[in-house]
């Protein structure tokens, strides 16, 4: 594969990397704080909230990390190898930990709907939920491909 389109992707994987940065450093501390002043009843879970998002954050990074590996993994014509496999496999604990963090802060975004009366945000509150499940399920997906690829690739090495 040319190095053109990987390299395409890892810049697109770094400046994703550094929007959410960005957001993480300036951005959450500032909602958690406005979201908890208009929901004052519930001040106390301000600080769990944001480490949650935090925990996501970092498990978000981390995916993205093992992104950059697999990339460079495909440059060095590895990509049906346990290596890849392997960086496949974080990836969609990753996301689980992600969904896992987000479906428990789902009681919040609960409150948080009640209290403005808006039904929508228990919907916005599952998108968030529900992505990275999707990207755990793909990611899984592409493991079993990506290992039964290697059996058949094994399975010809054999027979030549």
């Amino acid at each position: 594969m040319r190095k053109s389109s990987t390299f395409f992707l890892r810049a697109v994987v770094v400046v994703i990397g550094l929007a959410v940065l960005a957001l993480c450093i300036f951005g959450l501390p500032v909602i958690v704080r406005e979201v908890f002043e208009y929901i004052s009843d519930f001040a106390y879970l301000k600080f769990p909230t944001l480490i949650g998002l935090y925990i996501t954050a970092a498990a978000f990074f981390f995916a993205l990390y093992q992104a950059l590996k697999l990339l460079s993994y495909i440059d060095e014509n590895l990509a049906f190898s346990e290596l890849s496999i392997q960086a496949l496999k974080k990836i969609k604990y990753s996301a689980l930990v992600m969904s896992g963090v987000y479906l428990l802060n789902m009681p919040i975004v609960f409150f948080l709907a009640d209290k403005d009366d808006a039904p929508g945000g228990i919907i916005i509150g599952m998108v968030f939920a529900c992505a990275p499940f999707v990207v755990a399920v793909f990611a899984g997906l592409l493991e079993k491909l990506l290992k039964n690829g290697m059996e058949i690739k094994s399975e010809n090495d054999l027979t030549v």
